[in-house]
């Protein structure tokens, strides 16, 4: 697939990885005309992270997959799904619709190691427990090259050490970041998860 080497960009509080689903209430008119020109030029747009001081540098690109519901003031819900990453290289607002030049981040053929992916995905489950309160829907271990995303997007990480991950070129090096950042972040979450159940479970202010 050709992409365009200009696209327009969608500012929000959210990190999209490849292969991550993302639904979106889409209610401001600027935004509305940008997903009615996707939908019928089947075309993507571009998420990047909004910051106090501007937008991030790399984001990654969004394809509807679903209108889920349009409403009768035009505001619409939508399903998309990350595609491909890009860095911006220059951005355009002379409309009230932000566009940008960008170039796209080639995929590169790696090798990555087995042990690293299982020991990630194991750390996944575990997290995902803590948090949710539910077992976690497992990637494919296979598809090595999405794992790091899959993960990243599957959890409440901090927004800032997400984009450092969609800035990261090398899956390999993902791989190492989130293990020893899940490694680290377990305790905490059993703590918290402790600390929820003590408090729950006698009704009494702790002295």
């Amino acid at each position: 697939m050709t992409r365009p080497t200009r696209i327009p960009l969608f500012p929000l509080e959210v990190v999209l990885f490849p292969g991550i689903l993302l639904p979106l209430h889409i209610f401001e008119p600027r935004y509305r005309q940008m997903v009615h020109r996707c939908l019928e030029e089947h075309s993507e747009f571009g998420i990047v992270l909004a910051r106090q001081d501007g937008i991030a540098p790399v984001g990654c690109t969004a394809e509807i997959s679903n209108l889920v519901k349009r409403y009768p003031d035009g505001k619409m819900d939508i399903l998309t799904i990350g595609r491909a990453i890009f860095h911006i290289q220059h951005v355009l607002d002379e409309n009230p619709l932000l566009e940008a030049d960008v170039e796209y981040v080639k995929s590169e053929p790696e090798s990555t190691s087995p042990d690293d992916v299982q020991r990630l995905l194991r750390l996944f489950e575990e997290c995902h427990q803590l948090v949710f309160g539910k077992p976690a829907s497992l990637p494919d271990s296979g598809a090595a090259e999405h794992v790091s995303y899959l993960v990243a997007g599957g959890l409440p990480l901090d927004l800032d050490y997400k984009q450092g991950l969609l800035e990261m070129p090398s899956e390999a090096a993902r791989l190492e970041d989130l293990i020893e950042r899940l490694e680290n972040w377990i305790p905490q979450l059993e703590q918290m998860r402790h600390a929820r159940r003590v408090a729950g479970g006698n009704g009494k202010a702790l002295h």
